[in-house]
């Protein structure tokens, strides 16, 4: 075969592809096919926790808990769960399920997913930080037990997806992929889950084609466990956005995930699309190095800029977020000073206050810290949704005198250099599926040794009184006063400008008339919950 590597599932799926139904007869035929700018970069459910990612995963695997399109935590591979103790809880398991390659899921499968989701190599670790030990009690129950009160567990497992044991262990995956290091492993490009679709091919950044699982459990006995009635999936990857918007113009797509800002007035003047948008549950943010001495790439030796308090104030100083919002996102953005949205738990109007765009105060502030005639610092940043304004604020600092070299990456290689902690400073996009403010202070914003193998916190901030109020929050079980520690937690790294938090991102989808999808503020979707007419 020419061009990129295509792979096909083995034998055991494809005659599960085969095979009857479980329906009384075959649905008629419902493709939909999505564009996208990024594709996911494994198929591991386990190695990198990416939004582009886990959007191709969670067709396919499923997690004990998971969440519906009106963002509540729903029933999944479990089916009921209670806090039986303070540091336990009981899952009742679904009984009847199969992976796709035909084999029974029951508590084996999930005590080896979590321990997997445990393991160093894990990027999924932020799910399950509380976690000391699971249990099988019986073929259909598991506890989790963890080291101290965790309400969001259900919440956490949403995202924990569930592989079986024995496929695994037969295909020499037991560990997570270690994605940072480009390992390759059977798991990189093969899966077998118990969701609602398998893949039937994948071509790496091109296209991966999905079809109907017909032994899902959602259809059993007739019954349906979704609205959805799409029974052929194509997740396609078009990273330029004018190939995305032309793709759909002409009728090749049906559906595009992310839609270039610049192009959603054009797309609502057509009758035959519609735009849905809405704010998303995701924040960027400025990370920088601050654990080094010396700035790799810069021209400032000796010495590292970026641990000086008053050179962090001047590049919050420099931005002017506002017009950010008006000229570079055209609208679809809402500028912010939290690490978070409204959507979080967590989240304050106290700790959402901006540093005022003062480029004369910025260029104070070098000069206070040493460096009247600014410094280079390379900085990193993915091609997609938010590249633009990587470019917008790469000027803003250098018209104060920070002259930031840009480096545009293909979003793997972004990503693999951000869990390597290479880059000096760059931005991110973090979204909360939690909805929970602990999924962020732990995974970006606490000390690397805190966060362990589940860290993105690649700039490196890292203060004591701060790491000393994780365990006060996870301990505290009064609603109120977790939300008061979280806040506090939170006004503390903003006063050293940890990070610079920019924008909450509103990122509009676009599809044809006829394909009824919710836009979510998690910016995720389920293709078992899309109609196609």
């Amino acid at each position: 075969m020419t061009g990129r590597a295509r792979w096909v599932l083995g034998a055991a799926a494809a005659a599960l592809l085969a095979a009857p139904m479980a329906e009384a007869q075959q649905p008629p035929n419902r493709v939909l096919r999505m564009a996208t700018s990024v594709d996911a970069a494994t198929l591991d459910p386990h190695a990198t926790n990416a939004l582009f990612t886990f959007l191709v995963i969670h067709q396919v695997y499923e997690g004990l808990t998971w969440r519906g399109d009106d963002l509540r935590v729903h029933p999944g591979l479990a089916t009921r769960w209670e806090q039986v103790e303070p540091t336990r809880w009981r899952f009742t398991l679904r009984d009847g399920v199969r992976f796709a390659g035909g084999e029974a899921f029951d508590s084996d499968d999930v005590v080896f997913s979590i321990q997997r989701a445990l393991a160093p190599t894990s990027n999924y670790g932020i799910f399950v930080d509380t976690v000391a030990s699971v249990e099988a009690r019986d073929r259909l129950t598991v506890d989790v037990v963890t080291r101290v009160p965790d309400p969001v567990i259900p919440d956490k497992m949403t995202r924990v997806m569930i592989m079986d044991r024995g496929w695994s262990e037969a295909n020499r995956a037991t560990l997570p992929q270690n994605f940072a290091q480009r390992e390759e492993t059977f798991t990189v490009r093969n899966a077998n889950g118990t969701g609602p679709f398998v893949i039937r091919s994948r071509e790496v950044d091109q296209r991966t084609v999905m079809a109907r699982h017909p032994n899902w459990w959602g259809y059993q006995n007739g019954a349906t466990q979704t609205r959805g009635n799409v029974t052929e999936y194509h997740h396609i990857t078009l990273t330029s956005d004018a190939t995305r918007v032309a793709a759909l113009l002409s009728g090749e797509v049906d559906f595009v995930h992310v839609v270039p800002v610049q192009d959603v007035a054009r797309i609502q003047r057509d009758q035959r699309l519609r735009i849905l948008e809405g704010q998303e549950n995701r924040t960027v943010w400025i990370g920088m190095r601050q654990d080094v001495e010396e700035l790799t790439g810069s021209d400032v030796r000796g010495r590292n800029p970026l641990k000086d308090l008053r050179v962090r104030q001047a590049i919050a100083h420099a931005l002017d977020l506002d017009a950010l919002r008006r000229a570079t996102l055209r609208g679809q953005g809402v500028p912010t000073g939290s690490m978070w949205t409204e959507f979080v738990n967590g989240w304050s109007r106290e700790t959402d206050r901006r540093t005022p765009y003062d480029p004369a105060r910025a260029r104070a502030l070098l000069a206070e810290a040493g460096y009247p005639n600014g410094f280079t610092v390379p900085m990193d940043c993915p091609v997609g949704t938010y590249d633009e304004a990587c470019q917008a604020v790469a000027a803003m600092l250098t018209r104060v005198g920070i002259r930031a070299q840009l480096t545009i990456h293909p979003n793997a290689v972004f990503s693999q250099r951000v869990r390597r902690q290479e880059p000096m400073m760059y931005m991110l996009s973090w979204g909360v599926p939690t909805f929970d403010a602990s999924y962020t202070l732990r995974a970006v914003m606490a000390s690397r040794s805190i966060g362990g193998a589940a860290t993105w916190n690649a700039g490196g901030w890292s203060n004591a009184a701060f790491d000393a109020m994780l365990p006060r929050i996870d301990e505290e079980q009064d609603v109120e006063r977790r939300r008061a520690l979280m806040r506090e937690a939170h006004a503390l790294h903003n006063a050293e400008l940890g990070h610079i938090p920019l924008y909450h991102m509103m990122i509009p989808w676009a599809v044809r008339q006829g394909v009824q999808v919710t836009h979510r503020a998690d910016n995720q979707f389920q293709v078992r919950e899309i109609r196609v007419e």
